[in-house]
């Protein structure tokens, strides 16, 4: 019964037939921590960053030195995605990360969020870039996730990166692609609309096969929500949580402040630690709405992506999903092709330590970063 309630209320698959034994092992199979995870755990910084047309993108980077891998995260995903990713790929090569939440994402803040277009899109990555580098960029290799990976195709053709020195895209194939487009509403229409909590949207996500990765779905999930209280991204309330309990902290160890807080407001109240439990949430954007932008993104996206003059690569979670174009542009050589099964869509946040390896890998074919310790290149899977 319990079961039935669950899956009826938060849209979740049964959980698995555990089969005998002792009631309290039993229980400790079954109990996960599906808490929300703080972004400073994988990454160095977080910044607003406000671009020449006064739209703000949130940032998070990871890494000091070496070229730049700007990450474009997927449709509803958000730069968080990138978390585990960031962490894996800076112990094997020296390389920076700079994942960015898009337009309409995550806390990025725009005068227009519900212009998705390819061109709007790819405008704002080459503004971005621009921004935090001004006429001194370094080396970059654009890295995208499904509508990101599009989006890093767009940016490349239309060379609004200067330093392009390379493209990497992340399960997205244009035929593929293409013909998911006619079941896209259906699909967006089984997800929940709300959940009654961050840890209940993150234990969906994992048992739903969203996310296969528990603890990237931890940190990554709070960029997808936001609060229908206050309207707050996941991320955004977590970011006050975190900083009221660094206060209360604060307060704690030092005695001398503590003695002399009588006045009221001197500290900060502590955020309820469970009130990411108890709210409720609702996705951060209505990718329904996004549909007349679809086609544009996809659509002749082979040719665009196999006319790119930098070095390219794709990822992939399967062999059947190359279209007829990328297939003879593989036989060409063309680009460096990998297959990573066992993975879902979400391939970076499935099996981040190995697509941190392909890339580390492609960094170092191209000689465009140098190794760390003893990490070793491998032979490229095709």
């Amino acid at each position: 019964m319990e079961k039935d309630l669950m899956k009826k209320k938060f849209g979740l698959p049964p959980l698995p037939n555990l089969g005998s034994g002792p009631p309290g092992k039993r229980n400790m199979i079954r109990k996960k921590d599906y808490s929300p995870v703080y972004w400073d755990k994988y990454f160095d910084h977080k910044k607003d960053l406000v671009t020449s047309t006064g739209d703000t993108f949130r940032i998070y980077e990871k890494g000091s030195e070496g070229p730049v891998l700007f990450f474009l995260h997927g449709g509803g995903f958000s730069a968080l995605s990138w978390a585990l990713l960031s962490t894996h790929v800076t112990t094997l090569v020296k390389c920076r990360c700079v994942a960015v939440d898009l337009r309409g994402h995550g806390d990025s803040v725009t005068s227009d969020d519900t212009n998705l277009s390819a061109e709007q899109m790819s405008s704002d990555v080459g503004n971005i870039i621009h921004s935090l580098y001004n006429d001194d960029p370094p080396p970059v290799i654009l890295v995208g996730h499904s509508m990101g990976g599009a989006i890093a195709v767009h940016t490349a053709v239309r060379h609004l990166v200067s330093t392009l020195i390379g493209l990497a895209v992340i399960d997205v194939v244009e035929g593929t692609a293409l013909e998911a487009l006619t079941s896209m509403q259906s699909f967006l229409r089984g997800r929940p609309r709300t959940f009654e909590s961050m840890d209940k949207a993150i234990e969906w996500a994992v048992r739903s096969g969203q996310i296969l990765n528990l603890e990237s779905a931890r940190v990554s999930m709070v960029g997808q929500l936001k609060s229908e209280s206050s309207n707050e991204t996941g991320a955004e309330e977590l970011e006050h949580q975190h900083v009221s309990c660094s206060d209360t902290i604060e307060e704690e160890e030092d005695e001398d402040k503590a003695s002399q807080a009588s006045t009221v407001g001197q500290f900060k109240k502590p955020a309820d630690p469970q009130s990411m439990s108890t709210h409720r949430y609702t996705w951060r954007i209505d990718l329904s709405k996004t549909e007349k932008f679809w086609q544009g993104w996809f659509e002749g996206l082979s040719q665009k992506f196999l006319s790119c003059e930098a070095p390219k690569m794709l990822i992939l979670a399967g062999p059947d999903r190359l279209d007829k174009d990328l297939t003879i542009g593989q036989m060409q050589g063309k680009f460096q092709m990998n297959l990573l099964p066992q993975c879902g869509h979400a391939v970076h946040e499935d099996v981040p330590d190995r697509v941190a390896d392909v890339l580390a890998n492609f960094m170092i074919r191209h000689r465009v970063a140098e190794a760390i310790g003893n990490f070793e290149r491998s032979v490229p899977g095709c």
